[in-house]
């Protein structure tokens, strides 16, 4: 009972699938599926029972109808008794070929549940469809298709049959006249070469492992001959499309010699396919996939190729990624996949190459240069392993350029770099001070161009990769800590790198923290064997000078504070306590504030009582002789920042208060006599 109700009501909704509008279509459509979620034979068979009781319905309302009942058996598959399976197969078949001429929408709806059922049961969806692909019979444009999803689909099911489909299929090419046909034939052998290639690739898997690459090899080349010789020489710009989409991957099956034979006429061949408006990005994955095929093999005669293959790559990459053109990125992505191809292959051709034009001054040009470079950098290290000298010595002029293009590019180079161990080569430090430097740049102060054609890229946009870079190679690469730590220290108290402080600190942090975990010996500094480092005492007063105007680079005061705890045992031996003690609570007061809720006085105090207190426990009046020295060697790089210099002259005033060698007080208050205006603010904290 149950049964005759579904029906009634699946015969009810086809019976309204006559209704014009799309919306109602639509809806049928839905309700087909769903009725057929719960009840999928029942569904199928009443489909199959309407088609053949209405010959006479429009294509159009059998699309909606075939369409159903492909999503039922998507949905339901493994559920169907093989009864059900064969009529659906049966008429799907026929809802295909009953027109002869190509009624598109109708007959791929059609074959499209041939291919959904294929899914379980491919053996009967071919022993249908391959009554109706007869020897020397040129076959429904359907027919071709459907056997190209089907290979898509079900590989491990259809690859066995595709050596037969071959046989017969070939002497068909010749046959073919019409385009649509032709192009169908390269959709075929495209799509069959493909699933032969993963079929091989998963041998262990597949249901007969005996399968081999020669199995389609003579097949295949007699195909591309027919592909490459005489189809693509057409006028017509899809069929030129649709061979040079199959000679890709058929490349891959060809016999190894007969593609050793081919490579002088097909590499030129498929370069000038750029120059005859052929989607690029279909021209250069097909180029890729015969470049690797002639690799795998040990190609002897690609190298004469070389020249001309850098010469028509190059300059795609050098230029812009039109993001208005669908398929640019993807074809800009697949060119860098050729150069990783050739690097593998020809390093030293491909860096005699790349290298001198680095030494351009065109920026399209430099900027794609390092782009490549940034590729074969990542994409083949063990060829280019020797060759990091030669690498890092050519980025000379490009570390010179102004261009904001061409300093992202450099840094994307840099960071590809530090992940491959170059920077831990002569002249690697070299690059980490340029990525330093832009972490410092100043803020963009022109208006940005409005005009499409404009460089947009900004200073501000140099700055965040670079910061944004030295971060992630500080946190995640381990082997720049051996490179980064103590260095990074070296660009804390120069005033250049003033912008750079906060990555600067969280970085350093980062690794100092990695340091102790890595025992005593690793973390404390030895301050006599790296010349360039700042002291402890120049490091104690940048970091807390700096902390006065706590909000500015982007919170750099919670980060010099949070860089002075974890600094604190090469700072000064007794400080661990005082300051796990003392610093949270001042980066708690900083978190809990904003740059107008937070009082500068109150603030300020904070620093100076953190200041007395550090200094009473360190009680050592040496030190606290250099620190006061360090401090007022500091004054001058303050001139141009007047908070920071006023509350310098504070942290000088609370030093010496703290002192108790009076000469030392005596000769550093009469340097102040001699130099400073706001001398009453030191006076003032002298006790």
């Amino acid at each position: 009972m149950m049964e005759s109700r579904v029906k009634k009501l699946a015969v009810t909704l086809m019976d309204a699938t006559t209704d014009k509008d799309p919306l109602v279509q639509e809806q049928i459509y839905n309700a087909l599926c769903y009725l057929g979620d719960s009840e999928p034979e029942e569904i199928l068979n009443s489909c199959d029972e309407y088609l053949r009781q209405h010959d006479k319905l429009a294509y159009h309302h059998r699309v909606t109808i075939l369409k159903a009942m492909e999503a039922v058996l998507m949905n339901n598959i493994d559920y169907l008794d093989k009864s059900t399976a064969k009529i659906v197969i049966f008429l799907a078949s026929n809802e295909m070929t009953k027109s002869k001429e190509i009624i598109y929408d109708w007959q791929q709806a059609a074959s499209n549940v041939l291919v959904a059922a294929g899914r379980r049961f491919i053996n009967k969806v071919m022993e249908e469809v391959l009554t109706k692909f007869q020897p020397g019979i040129l076959p429904h444009y359907f027919i071709v298709q459907t056997f190209a999803n089907l290979s898509v689909s079900n590989v491990f099911g259809m690859v066995p049959f595709l050596n037969s489909i071959l046989g017969t299929m070939l002497p068909m090419l010749g046959m073919a006249k019409q385009d649509h046909m032709k192009s169908v034939f390269c959709y075929a052998l495209q799509h069959f070469s493909e699933s032969i290639q993963e079929y091989l690739a998963n041998l262990d898997k597949a249901p007969d492992p005996t399968v081999r690459k020669d199995t389609f090899s003579s097949e295949i080349f007699n195909a591309y001959d027919v592909l490459f010789n005489v189809w693509l020489q057409s006028r017509e710009a899809k069929l030129r499309f649709a061979v040079v989409k199959a000679l890709g991957p058929m490349s891959h099956l060809m016999p190894s010699e007969k593609l050793e034979e081919q490579l002088p006429r097909l590499v030129p061949g498929i370069l000038a396919l750029y120059k005859k408006h052929v989607e690029a990005f279909y021209v250069t994955k097909s180029l890729c996939q015969i470049l690797e095929a002639s690799v795998n093999f040990g190609s002897r005669t690609l190298d004469t190729q070389l020249d001309a293959l850098l010469s028509t790559l190059h300059p795609q990459i050098c230029a812009p990624v039109e993001s208005s053109v669908p398929l640019s990125l993807k074809n800009h992505n697949e060119v860098l996949r050729c150069f990783t191809v050739l690097a593998c292959t020809f390093p030293d051709r491909l860096l005699g190459f790349l290298l001198p034009k680095l030494e351009s001054h065109n920026e399209r040009i430099r900027v794609g240069t390092l782009i490549i470079m940034r590729q074969i950098i990542n994409c083949a290290p063990s060829q280019m392993e020797i060759k990091k000298p030669f690498i890092l010595s050519s980025m000379k002029l490009p570390l010179q350029d102004n261009s904001n293009k061409v300093k992202r590019a450099v840094v994307q180079v840099i960071s590809a770099m530090a992940h491959h161990g170059y920077l831990e080569q002569t002249g690697g430090e070299v690059m980490i001070e340029y990525i330093v430097h832009q972490c410092a740049l100043p803020p963009d102060t022109q208006p940005r161009k409005q005009t499409p054609e404009a460089d947009d890229l900004t200073s501000d946009s140099v700055q965040n990769i670079s910061i944004n870079t030295l971060f992630l190679i500080s946190t995640t690469v381990d082997r720049m800590d051996a490179v980064l730590w103590p260095y990074l220290l070296e660009f804390v108290t120069p005033l250049q790198f003033t912008g750079a402080l906060t990555p600067l600190c969280r970085s350093l942090m980062h690794l100092a923290m990695k340091k102790q975990e890595e025992g005593e010996n690793a973390f404390l500094i030895h301050y006599d064997t790296h010349a360039n480092l700042p002291s402890p005492c120049a490091l104690m007063a940048r970091l807390l000078i700096v902390s006065s105007q706590p909000y500015l680079g982007d919170g750099r005061g919670t980060a010099a504070l949070r860089l002075l705890n974890v600094l604190h045992r090469n700072i000064h031996p007794v400080l661990g306590e005082l300051w796990n003690k003392k610093i949270p609570p001042l980066v708690e007061h900083l978190e809990a504030n904003t740059e107008k809720s937070l009082s500068p006085k109150e603030w300020e105090d904070k620093l100076l009582l953190f200041l007395r207190e550090t200094l009473t426990a360190i009680s050592d009046n040496t030190w606290i002789c250099q620190f006061s020295t360090e401090m007022c060697k500091q004054l001058n790089n303050y001139n141009c920042f007047p908070s920071e210099k006023n509350f310098l002259y504070k942290c000088i005033g609370t030093a010496l208060g703290v002192c108790s060698n009076k000469d030392v007080v005596q000769k550093h208050l009469q340097e102040l006599l001699e130099t400073a205006r706001d001398l009453p603010l030191a006076l003032g904290s002298v006790q």
